[in-house]
C-alpha cells in the first residue's frame, strides 16, 4: 500500500493532458508537486491554473540525462524529501517500417524509455533517502501489451515501459518502494501530435508523416482519443491504483480480450514449440 496524501511528488509532462491531470489530482491530496515539462511557456500556464500554493516548476527535457539529475535535485532543494516520482513525459510515431527516419527511432526511444530511466536513476536514491516510503509511476500505454498496424516505435518503447517496470518492481520493493506502470487507452491528450516534434516532421524530411497526418487512420486515432476517457477520470484512477499498489492501472474494458488473445497465442506457440523440442530429443525429424 502507498500512501499518497501530503506526500511530495515530481511529475513530468505536467503541462498537458494526462500529466496535468495527475498533478491536479495529487495537489487535491495536499501533496507537494514539482512541475516539470519542455515546454516551459505551457507549463507556467498550467502552473498559473492550478496555483502557486503546493507547486513549483522546473522545464526539463526527459531525454537528457544531465536536466533530469538537475529536476531531481530542485525538487529536493525546493520541497525537502521526494516520495513520488511520475514519469509521465511521451510521444508518438506512427509510420511504415522501412520508411521510418532513423532519427526519429532515436527521438522516440530518448523519450520514451531512456527518459524513464533517466528519471528512475536520479530519483530513486532521493526516494530511499529516507523511511517514508515512496512510489515510482511509468507511463506505458496499452500499446505495450497489444499491438497494431503502423505504431511499430511506439510499441517497441512502451512495452519496454512495461518489462522495465515489472523488473523495478522486483528490484526496489525491498527498499519500500512501490511501482506502477499506466496502461491506458484512449485517454484525452494531444499524444496523436506529438510527432510533429520530431526530426523528420520539424525538417520535412518525413513526408510520409504529412500524408499520415491527412490519412483516415489519422483521423480515427485523432477522433477516439478526443472523445476518450477524460486525464481527469483517469488520474483518479490510477491514484486509486497507486494507492492499492496495483503494477499495471488499465482502463478500458474492450481490451480485456486482447490481453486474453495474446496470452493465448503465446501459450499455444509455447506449446507448440515445446511439442517439437521433444520430437527433436527422441530423434525425430
Amino acid at each position: 500500500m502507498t500512501q499518497i496524501a501530503n506526500k511530495t511528488a515530481h511529475v513530468t509532462g505536467a503541462a498537458s493532458g494526462i500529466g496535468y491531470a495527475l498533478t491536479k489530482s495529487l495537489l487535491a491530496r495536499g501533496c507537494k508537486v514539482m512541475m516539470s515539462d519542455i515546454d516551459g511557456d505551457k507549463l507556467a500556464k498550467a502552473r498559473a491554473q492550478l496555483g502557486e500554493q503546493n507547486t513549483a516548476m522546473i522545464v526539463c527535457d526527459v531525454a537528457d540525462a544531465a536536466a533530469v539529475q538537475a529536476a531531481a535535485k530542485a525538487t529536493a532543494d525546493v520541497f525537502g524529501n521526494v516520495h513520488l516520482l511520475f514519469n509521465n513525459a511521451g510521444v508518438s510515431l506512427a509510420g511504415l517500417p522501412g520508411k521510418f527516419d532513423l532519427r526519429d527511432w532515436q527521438w522516440i526511444t530518448d523519450i520514451n524509455l531512456l527518459g524513464v530511466a533517466y528519471g528512475v536513476e536520479a530519483f530513486l536514491p532521493l526516494l530511499t533517502a529516507h523511511d517514508e516510503g515512496g512510489h515510482i509511476v511509468n507511463t506505458a500505454s496499452m500499446a505495450g501489451h497489444a499491438s497494431m498496424a503502423g505504431m511499430a516505435p511506439y510499441h517497441a518503447t512502451k512495452f519496454a515501459v512495461v518489462g522495465y517496470s515489472e523488473a523495478l518492481k522486483l528490484e526496489v520493493e525491498r527498499a519500500g518502494i512501490g511501482v506502477s506502470c499506466l496502461c491506458p487507452t484512449w485517454v484525452q491528450s494531444n499524444i496523436h501530435n506529438t510527432s510533429d516534434a520530431s526530426p523528420g516532421a520539424i525538417d520535412g524530411a518525413d513526408i510520409g508523416r504529412a500524408k499520415y497526418k491527412q490519412s483516415k487512420a489519422y483521423n480515427i486515432v485523432k477522433a477516439l482519443i478526443e472523445n476518450g476517457m477524460s486525464a481527469d477520470m483517469y488520474a483518479e484512477l490510477c491514484m486509486k491504483g497507486i494507492e492499492a499498489g496495483r503494477m499495471h492501472i488499465f482502463n478500458d474494458p474492450e481490451m480485456r480480450e486482447a490481453l486474453i488473445a495474446r496470452h493465448n497465442s503465446n501459450l499455444a506457440e509455447f506449446d507448440a514449440n515445446l511439442a517439437d523440442l521433444k520430437t527433436l530429443q527422441a530423434g525425430g525429424a
